[in-house]
């Protein structure tokens, strides 16, 4: 979102914004995956996949469903906790996710994406507001919020090919960062 009059972009714009510029470098140059990717095997060799693999994307369909639930949940969190811990909980719990895949995920298997990242927004929301109602395509009816976060981790981690190592960190690293942020936000009223 950009903030008319301020003069600069959020922190979720810009997320997003680099996220669709390394798309597209991806799109030019393919070896990127195996260079910024997160193989666990590899790990040892490329520490950096660990921060870099939360910037690449397969595929159209992978890009836009993290980056359009970044857009709104980004906005949600800034709003609760302030862009600095917004930033916080993102990439922290991207790493969180990307370790969690390192320890349990097969060794030769490369993972990209910012869901870990994603996951953790998520768990931070289902803690802090747990009872706001969302709609969920194409789910016609709304739902309390904490449904949807567990509801989409359990189908993805049916789904082959996903992940699903590091939505569980994310997932936690934000629902531990939602407890912290709810408890400080009590005392403050």
């Amino acid at each position: 979102m950009y903030r008319f009059g301020s003069g600069r972009r959020s922190a979720t714009t810009n997320l997003i914004l680099i996220n669709a510029v390394v798309f597209l470098l991806t799109l030019i140059r393919p070896q990127f995956y195996s260079f910024f990717g997160l193989t666990p095997a590899r790990f040892a060799s490329r520490p950096w996949t660990l921060f870099t693999a939360m910037f690449l994307h397969y595929g159209f369909g992978h890009i836009f469903a993290n980056m359009f639930t970044l857009y709104f949940f980004g906005d949600f969190i800034t709003h609760l906790v302030g862009e600095s811990k917004f930033l916080f909980i993102y990439l922290l719990g991207g790493v969180t996710g990307n370790i969690f895949y390192i320890l349990l995920a097969p060794p030769f298997a490369t993972a990209v994406g910012a869901s870990g990242a994603i996951f953790a927004l998520g768990g931070t929301l289902a803690v802090m507001r747990p009872k706001v109602r969302v709609f969920v395509f194409p789910i016609p009816v709304p739902m309390q919020l904490w449904i949807a976060i567990v509801g989409g981790f359990l189908i993805l981690w049916l789904v082959p090919g996903v992940a699903w190592q590091a939505h569980l960190g994310g997932l936690l690293f934000g629902a531990l960062a939602g407890l912290f942020f709810r408890r400080r936000e009590t005392r403050i009223f």
